[in-house]
């Protein structure tokens, strides 16, 4: 089973392929890093999104009828630009984005929850850079794989701090949702570390290194794919992620600071 169809349909920028009945891909390549700006997200990225699951629900309702528990299954992957190995993303295109005030609460902050809450399975294929947003789309992501590095390096970053760009609360809420270990969500905060693809696997912020090409993560993901999508046949995955992650969803419905170094330190002499 095959099939391939891009978003927008004229010069695409998100392409979604289907290799067999339970498995999407789902290809960012906007541009050679994949920078997130409003128009990529809206316009590529979020039908991409409704196309995969307009398809999964239409044979998981075909099951339903058939009252077949076997079938049902799925399970989507994002992976960036194939036949590069450099990056899965390099985060947003902060020229684009910047004075948009509305751009967290009316585009990224959906498409963050959009994913969290995706009715199967969701792999991101880390097949180079992970850098600031393009980390938080891997990390809403509900498993990770990741090139090794060896070839080529390969970091998980997020260096807001180094240009004074706060976090927005749900940043850091996804975060603390996704690793238990303070000292690594510091270390990638507060310190800008880059974090290597062990690193990644050794804070649990990755589930397995997948190989030294963007078709080797591919294939890792495909089998991670393979092992959960079955449990999407029920139809709760989504439904059951709602509640899991509550607490971030709640803080991406009401994350509509506008904040900056200048705005701080504006309260700070009010207070002192």
């Amino acid at each position: 089973m095959s099939s391939q169809v891009g978003f927008p349909a004229k010069a695409p920028l998100a392409t979604v392929t289907r290799p067999s009945e339970d498995i999407w891909i789902l290809e960012l390549h906007n541009g050679e890093d994949n920078r997130l700006t409003d128009i990529f997200i809206r316009d590529s990225i979020m039908p991409a999104l409704d196309h995969v699951e307009r398809e999964w629900r239409q044979g998981w309702r075909s099951a339903q009828a058939a009252k077949d528990p076997k079938k049902g299954a799925g399970a989507l992957i994002i992976v960036g630009k194939r036949g590069q190995d450099k990056f899965f993303s390099n985060g947003l295109d902060y020229k684009n984005v910047a004075g948009k005030h509305w751009f967290f609460r009316q585009t990224f902050n959906p498409f963050i929850s959009r994913l969290m809450l995706f009715p199967i399975p969701t792999i991101a294929a880390l097949n180079g850079h992970t850098f600031a947003g393009g980390f938080l789309v891997a990390m809403a992501c509900d498993y990770r794989v990741m090139i090794d590095g060896i070839k080529r390096r390969a970091w998980g970053s997020m260096n807001e701090i180094t240009f004074a760009a706060p976090w927005p609360r749900s940043f850091a809420v996804l975060f603390r949702a996704k690793t238990r270990e303070p000292n690594l969500v510091r270390k990638i905060a507060l310190e800008a570390a880059r974090i290597t693809p062990q690193e990644m696997l050794d804070g649990g912020l990755i589930d397995e290194i997948g190989g030294s090409n963007t078709e080797e993560v591919i294939q890792t993901a495909v089998k991670l794919g393979k092992k959960w999508g079955p449990n999407a046949a029920t139809g709760v995955w989504g439904v059951i992620k709602a509640d899991i992650y509550y607490d971030v969803l709640d803080s991406l419905s009401q994350d509509l600071r506008a904040s900056s170094a200048e705005e701080e330190d504006l309260y700070a002499k009010a207070r002192l």
